[in-house]
């Protein structure tokens, strides 16, 4: 169970070690990624990290959508309840959709190893 960012990072963290991690805290660049990764086929990527506590809504602040209108390509965001870690996997271009429409939006991945093949394979 994650009960917050911080644990579902974590827990990706933990669970992805073909891919090289650096965790953005950012707070001058507003809207950025939570995660910079690097696979093994040398590409980087941007992941948002969301857990969801109740219902299907993922709370994001227009900062955070303008990042993945901008940069709808090698960016994703995943996302979880806190009630159980079972990730789901979306890709940036999803993000208005996301807005609108939430977790019923179909996903690109969703569990953990299908949500790591499709990192691992950017």
């Amino acid at each position: 169970m994650a009960r917050n960012e911080s644990q579902f990072w974590q827990y990706v963290k933990r669970n992805t070690p073909k891919i090289k991690w650096t965790r953005i805290e950012n707070t001058s660049s507003l809207g950025t990624p939570d995660l910079l990764g690097y696979n093994t086929n040398n590409c980087f990527f941007t992941v948002e990290l969301k857990v969801v506590k109740s219902g299907n809504k993922i709370r994001f602040s227009p900062h955070q959508i303008a990042f993945h209108v901008k940069h709808p390509l090698n960016s994703f965001i995943m996302v979880t309840r806190t009630m159980r870690l079972d990730p789901i996997l979306y890709e940036g271009s999803q993000i208005r959709d996301l807005v609108t429409s939430g977790l019923r939006l179909e996903p690109i991945a969703k569990s953990l190893d299908p949500c790591v093949k499709r990192l691992e394979a950017v």
